[in-house]
């Protein structure tokens, strides 16, 4: 697990200098837990009334309880993203290269997938009190990526920046020309993208890397 501070304790250390009685704490717990599954659910854009609602407080609680639906929301996307640094260091943890970045690539898939509010974080809509943990992120990858490649496991024309854009692309909207993504799409989609990525290939790629 991350030596990195989870959300609640986050929030519970904003508290001015003293310990928050037991019912506060509760009340961070669950503005925690809603702002997760909201932002899950609707994104970044999500209302500190709606947080509110779904943790079954009222406005004046949530404010009284955090400084404000940003800084909730930076704990709560921090934490998140804090996971995913862990599953790439338990994933490099595998003797098998391509195995560990199969596992990684298809648990950051699965989140992007399932979170709007991911989705919106590593594009950068949050700003960059989360560059930390992105670069984290950006490093775990890296560290996959180039070790598979040195294995001879990964396509060599590949650079490591090219990966994020192409996890990027696997999840898809519910409908594209009048069709409609199957259960799990993005799994197919993954399954794809990974077979492309594996070596050999014969082909080169067109154009320049990303920057």
């Amino acid at each position: 697990m991350s030596s990195r501070d989870g959300a609640v304790a986050v929030l519970l250390a904003a508290e001015p200098g003293r310990m928050p009685r037991a019912d506060a704490r509760r009340n961070i717990e669950r503005l925690v837990e809603a702002a997760r599954a909201a932002v899950a659910e609707i994104g970044v854009e999500v209302t500190a009334h709606e947080i509110a609602r779904r943790a079954g407080v009222g406005i004046g609680t949530f404010y009284r309880r955090v400084s404000s639906r940003e800084a909730l929301l930076e704990a709560v996307l921090d934490e998140v993203l804090a996971e995913m640094t862990d599953l790439a260091a338990n994933a490099a943890a595998d003797p098998d290269p391509w195995r560990a970045f199969e596992t990684f690539a298809a648990a950051y898939v699965r989140l992007r997938a399932e979170s709007c509010g991911i989705r919106e974080a590593v594009g950068g809509a949050c700003g960059p009190n989360l560059d930390p943990v992105l670069g984290e992120i950006q490093e775990g990858l890296r560290a996959l990526v180039e070790r598979a490649q040195k294995a001879g496991m990964m396509r060599a024309d590949v650079v490591w920046q090219d990966v994020p854009f192409l996890l990027a692309a696997v999840a898809t909207g519910p409908r594209t020309l009048r069709l409609r993504a199957g259960e799990e799409q993005w799994g197919r989609n993954l399954r794809i993208v990974l077979d492309g990525l594996r070596a050999p290939r014969s082909q080169g790629l067109p154009g320049t890397p990303p920057a």
